[in-house]
């Protein structure tokens, strides 16, 4: 995937000495990690202030930040006339959040697991992937071509509106469960919905400075020490805008917040059909390229059909064994990028 950073940008890195990108990526690394910790520090604070269960904070509030990388790379690639980098962006960081992230996070620590939640968030992804591919399949131009139209982008968008309202009514009605977090951390003084949101807005730009700072430094060094271009795409790009799922992710599970790190995974598969593909659509009509039919889609849905799966398995948190699926799924996803050359 490509960043939403000016090209003048990119140039000014490349044409820095190799030491200086070394130093420079420390620097984005600790830009990161600052920025998740107010990240999470911000979204505790909102679950706590509103009573909202921190999954559905995650779901949300965090998601629409975290995701904003894939909004603003799939607008400018559809305004640019790049339907595959603009669709391929959306669908490659569902494959990347579900089985890279979702997977080491499995394999680091258990998650817990609220099935009465889950269950209801696991059908919203499942049918808007569906949604997404199904629409693909019925909409084709003159020539035969599967196309998304425009006014496709304006339906996801007022779904993505519907899907935040419904998640926070069904996390707020009095006979819901409430997470046990939160009973416990009741008695503590909750910070305000504005000083949460204080923390929470200052973790996102970091995070979003920091992600693209260490894009960029990486694909730099990789490309002077030989890597092929096409693996460079097909990895270190591909996870360049799910920098900030996955520091938030490893920010969670330290701070001991586990929840918020499936409530991002799942709003985020989510928001990647409805916001960035809705957005991108919403500024251009999408063409889908065969490719997404032979390899892309059908990644996309195994992956979210295998999460769903996967609620079910066990008792209060998730197995880690299927861990190891998840990141088996995609590393043969990468190798067939590599293999197919799409870059």
């Amino acid at each position: 995937m490509e960043s939403f950073v000016p090209q003048s940008v990119v140039e000014w890195f490349a044409g820095l000495p190799t030491l200086a990108l070394i130093g420079l990526l420390s620097v984005g690394i600790l830009v990161l990690g600052k920025g998740a910790d107010l990240l999470v520090d911000g979204a505790v604070g909102i679950s706590r202030r509103l009573g909202v269960p921190k999954v559905i904070v995650g779901a949300t509030v965090v998601s629409v930040g975290t995701t904003m990388p894939e909004a603003a790379v799939s607008v400018l690639a559809a305004f640019q006339g790049r339907p595959d980098l603009a669709l391929g962006n959306a669908v490659g960081s569902i494959v990347c959040d579900t089985c890279l992230i979702f997977g080491l996070a499995s394999l680091i620590t258990r998650l817990p697991k609220d099935r009465h939640l889950l269950n209801r968030q696991g059908w919203i992804v499942v049918g808007a992937t569906v949604l997404l591919v199904l629409l693909s399949i019925l909409y084709r131009d003159e020539s035969g071509r599967a196309i998304l139209p425009r006014f496709v982008g304006f339906g996801f968008v007022t779904l993505l509106a519907g899907y935040m309202a419904l998640s926070v009514y069904w996390a707020r009605r009095p006979h819901e469960p409430v997470e046990e977090a939160i009973r416990e951390e009741g008695h503590e003084t909750a910070r305000s919905v504005l000083g949460a949101l204080a923390m929470f807005v200052p973790g996102i730009v970091l995070i979003l400075i920091g992600g693209q700072v260490m894009l960029h430094c990486v694909e730099e060094i990789c490309l002077r020490w030989g890597v092929p271009h096409a693996v460079v795409g097909a990895t270190i790009m591909a996870l360049g805008t799910s920098f900030p799922e996955l520091v938030t992710a490893i920010a969670s599970i330290v701070k001991g917040h586990k929840e918020i790190v499936v409530g991002n995974l799942i709003g985020a598969d989510v928001l990647n059909v409805l916001f960035v593909s809705g957005a991108a659509l919403c500024a251009s009509p999408l063409v889908v390229e065969p490719l997404f039919f032979r390899l892309h889609y059908v990644v996309m849905i195994a992956a979210v059909l295998l999460f769903r799966v996967n609620i079910f398995w066990g008792g209060k948190t998730f197995a880690r064994w299927p861990g190891f699926v998840f990141l088996g799924l995609y590393v043969g996803y990468t190798f067939a990028n590599y293999l197919f050359g799409r870059v």
